[in-house]
């Protein structure tokens, strides 16, 4: 890890008051430090500084340098989930692999055509539990940047690219859902001075605890765990809350004839598709405290 400018300065002064030659030509005090010695302006505080940057410019690109090659060696593992994501996100519609590769054959397309193509926007790889099996959920972005699934001709695409790629042997499932559906029953025990009675910031005019919702929904991880108490933690830093105090939670997911019946949620839920929207903002109950 890359030191701080104050510790790699240290270290050069240091250095620099202990050697005899310099000591001697500029008649220094072993007792005092080099910045009781020379000035900010000095000539060599200066080239010190200088020299400082440059270090801390080379350790900040070695470390970079580093996580980088770290992350090229995860990704590149053979067999491994994080390759198998990374493939997902790799995934070009409308072109062709190179022939018995895992590679797209670019020629003669643009960098913007390429960059286009990668329509797969987020993606996860998990193990099935009880059978040899790795699932893969995928999801792209709307018009309005919001999570939504590829289309039907687009998963069929993806399909097929996934069975040109995978391992021998390896069975893939892959998920492309529409979204869990997440109902909420809020109880805002709010503050009269800042929040009215449809929770409507009295400054702003906006919905600072439904503004917290959607914030906190885009801030979850792509199949990452819903933590209720988080949630909660989200609601009580929002402007003119003063409690805010979690009902119920549950959520509905798309099975094989439509969307299930809705299930509790008691500490914590991954999405069955990957992601959740919330259904409304009816169920949220506003308290002058």
């Amino acid at each position: 890890m890359a030191r701080t400018v104050p510790e790699i300065k240290k270290s050069i002064t240091d250095r620099f008051m202990t050697e005899e030659v310099l000591v001697s030509v500029y008649g220094l005090d072993s007792s005092k430090t080099f910045e009781e010695q020379f000035s900010i302006v000095s000539f060599e505080n200066i080239l010190v500084n200088i020299f400082t940057f440059i270090l801390w410019t080379l350790e900040k690109l070695f470390d970079q340098h580093r996580s980088e090659v770290s992350e090229i060696v995860k990704i590149l593992k053979p067999h491994g989930l994080p390759w198998y994501r990374q493939k997902a996100l790799d995934f070009q519609y409308g072109f062709d692999l190179y022939p018995d590769t895992d590679v797209f054959n670019n020629v003669g397309y643009s960098a913007e055509q390429i960059q286009n193509s990668k329509i797969i926007k987020y993606a996860a790889v998990t193990e099935a539990v009880n059978e040899s099996r790795l699932i893969v959920k995928i999801a792209t972005e709307d018009s309005n940047s919001e999570l939504s699934p590829i289309s039907e001709g687009q998963k069929e695409s993806f399909d097929e690219y996934i069975e040109e790629i995978r391992d021998a042997g390896v069975k893939v499932t892959v998920i492309n859902y529409l979204p869990d559906i997440l109902r909420l029953h809020i109880k805002i025990y709010y503050n009269p001075l800042v929040l009215t009675s449809h929770g409507v910031s009295i400054l702003s005019g906006k919905k600072p605890v439904e503004d917290s919702l959607k914030a906190f929904m885009k801030e979850l991880p792509f199949n990452g765990q819903l933590i209720l108490a988080s949630l909660v933690d989200k609601l009580q830093a929002t402007e003119g809350v003063d409690i805010p105090h979690l009902v119920s939670a549950s959520s509905s997911w798309v099975s094989e004839n439509g969307y299930s019946d809705f299930e509790n949620i008691g500490v914590r839920k991954i999405p069955v598709s990957g992601y959740f929207k919330i259904e409304n903002f009816a169920n949220i109950e506003y308290i002058p405290n």
